[in-house]
């Protein structure tokens, strides 16, 4: 990274890409008749969205850079966060939604965790810290709602 306004032009794709997949997501599931899924991946995608709407805002201001998907680097495929499409499969439980959803986040946070090692930008720096520390946040939410599923407790989409 060497902007600020580079980072923010990849946090912002990245929420986007997060919202949008874990929203398909839970449109296939809610069509397959999963709804336990369904609504999971539906809160996955709002909270993408507020998370976005924060990213939009910070960038806001500012000059952004205008680049199309084709010109994004990302350590993978797609962008850290986007959930993996097999979790289209209509027959998927809750386990491993929520495994998919984990590895998603988990993928951000290290994300994050790289601009902010690699970065020698003190702005720079802050802002990853602090989009870090809310994917960890995230990673710390889905191991809580992995756990209440394990023992057979109701989890906050119920």
């Amino acid at each position: 990274m060497k902007t600020v306004e580079e980072f923010l032009a990849y946090a912002v794709k990245l929420e986007e890409e997060a919202a949008l997949r874990f929203g398909e997501l839970a449109d296939v599931m809610q069509t397959c008749g999963n709804g336990d899924v369904a609504r999971l991946f539906r809160r996955l995608s709002d909270y993408s969205r507020l998370h976005l709407a924060d990213a939009r805002a910070r960038a806001s201001f500012r000059d952004m850079p205008q680049m199309s998907a084709r010109e994004y680097v990302w350590p993978d495929l797609e962008s850290p966060e986007t959930a993996g499409i097999w979790a289209a499969d209509p027959m998927i439980g809750r386990g491993q939604a929520l495994e998919i959803a984990r590895d998603a986040e988990e993928a951000s946070l290290n994300y994050y965790r790289g601009v902010f090692e690699s970065t020698q930008d003190p702005e720079i720096r802050v802002l990853a810290k602090e989009f870090l520390e809310e994917e960890s946040e995230h990673v710390r939410e889905i191991n809580k709602w992995i756990a209440a599923h394990t023992e057979g407790r109701r989890l906050p989409v119920d």
